[in-house]
């Protein structure tokens, strides 16, 4: 299923990879006759298609799973949990580690990620074999006071932020792969004040990359930038020079009328995160963000890699929220593959199986009970499809998982060190794991 421009699928396919590319796709016959295999891979009733794409990630905020999502709806602004933004670069580490690996079991071979301690992040995707776009998070909020429900900006603390992602770029430039690259990540209209969100568009001018942010996520956002700048946070963005194709934010909730139809005209991309809002009781005006003219793409937003379960929390959210049969599954499929792609702006990288692309693509385990009777792929994927369904991940012309299994890497000792620096962080703030340190 190569969701191409034609959207063709081809029966008893094949795809060609030489080095990191796709050089040819058609039948078995073909390619048979025109290529002899170094290696070949038995995808017998399997499905082939593009990696899934997610734009909005902080792989170290696994920390707070299954414990943020009865207490408020993010953890920056949260009092009584482990203090994630004092994580040492180990415990970033080591939870980064464990996120990535998940992205990869679920499909995922691009991710956004950005949080503190970059490098980390970076680490850990190379170990895994993520493409990833990577940025620190940058803010000048004392973090600490943000969980009292303090706002107080600190200049050193948007200069330090700022630092490790300049230099994070810096790095980037030396590597010898373009895998992974480096992007700026302020965090959110309030958590930045106007004149680090003016130097972070200062910075940008000429760059190749995007701005990933948060947008209009609560009202407590929404109602502190009114306050502080005597404005909408999207305002905010637009007067200092960063709203538009380059954006990718996540959430735009909190957008009505005039606002949502000035996001649309940017060309912004909404990173929606479906996963997120519902949980908070919130539905994202995804379809009316995109009738104005924004890109949707998807995200699991650190909440669960399933992308087949963001898709259709997606179209569910969608469709309640407007009382319509819409949007259908290929348009939901679109928001993991080609949109993401388009708005992410990687060379070879199209979210589709098209000869020259970046050879990036899952095998769909067709024997799974829950994708029979396969007939038609796209509704099959939304609608019954799971990230256990994934059998066999390659990026780049590598593979990176195998029946199930990561390749390169030993998961379980990755899962292990996550759970032994998770339950240690918790038991400092007075809750401990009724589960045994793994040996």
């Amino acid at each position: 299923m190569t969701c191409d421009e034609d959207d063709r699928t081809i029966a008893h396919g094949a795809v060609a990879i030489r080095g990191n590319r796709i050089v040819a796709i058609g039948t078995q016959g073909e390619l048979a006759a025109r290529f002899e295999a170094a290696e070949t891979i038995d995808a017998g009733n399997q499905l082939v298609m593009p990696g899934f794409i997610n734009s909005h990630n902080h792989t170290p905020l696994m920390i707070v799973r299954g414990m943020i999502e009865d207490r408020n709806f993010a953890p920056a602004y949260t009092r009584s949990l482990p203090n994630v933004h004092a994580l040492s670069e180990e415990e970033t580490h080591a939870l980064s580690r464990a996120g990535a690996y998940e992205l990869l079991r679920g499909g995922i071979t691009t991710a956004v990620d950005f949080y503190r301690h970059p490098r980390a992040l970076v680490a850990a995707a190379d170990e895994v074999g993520l493409r990833a776009v990577i940025s620190g998070r940058i803010h000048d909020a004392d973090t600490a006071e943000l969980a009292q429900g303090h706002y107080v900006h600190k200049r050193e603390i948007g200069e330090a932020t700022l630092r490790e992602t300049l230099d994070l770029i810096a790095d980037g430039e030396r590597r010898d792969n373009d895998r992974i690259r480096f992007d700026f990540g302020p965090h959110a209209a309030d958590t930045c004040s106007r004149a680090l969100l003016a130097e972070v568009a200062a910075l940008a001018v000429g760059r190749e990359c995007n701005i990933h942010t948060h947008l209009a996520q609560s009202q407590k956002e929404v109602d502190h930038v009114l306050a502080r700048d005597g404005m909408l946070p999207h305002r905010l963005f637009a007067e200092v020079g960063l709203l538009d194709e380059r954006m990718i934010a996540a959430h735009c909730v909190f957008l009505e009328g005039e606002a949502i139809a000035e996001v649309g005209a940017s060309g912004m991309a909404v990173a929606h995160a479906p996963h997120q809002n519902a949980r908070v009781g919130n539905i994202a005006p995804v379809r009316d963000l995109a009738d104005a003219g924004a890109r949707i793409t998807l995200c699991t937003d650190t909440r669960s890699a399933d992308m087949f379960e963001a898709m259709r929390l997606a179209v569910a959210s969608a469709r309640i929220r407007r009382k319509e049969l819409e949007p259908k599954s290929r348009k939901a499929l679109s928001w993991v593959l080609s949109e993401p792609a388009a708005a992410l702006r990687l060379p070879g990288v199209s979210g589709m199986l098209r000869e020259g692309d970046k050879a990036d693509l899952i095998l769909i385990d067709l024997d799974s009970p829950n994708l029979v009777p396969f007939v038609e792929g796209p509704g099959m994927l939304v609608h019954s499809g799971q990230s256990l369904n994934v059998d066999t991940v390659i990026i780049d012309g590598r593979v990176r998982l195998r029946d199930r299994k990561p390749v390169g890497f030993d998961g379980r000792d990755i899962v292990r060190e996550a759970q032994r620096v998770g339950a240690r962080l918790w038991k400092a703030q007075g809750i401990e794991s009724p589960i045994a340190e793994p040996a």
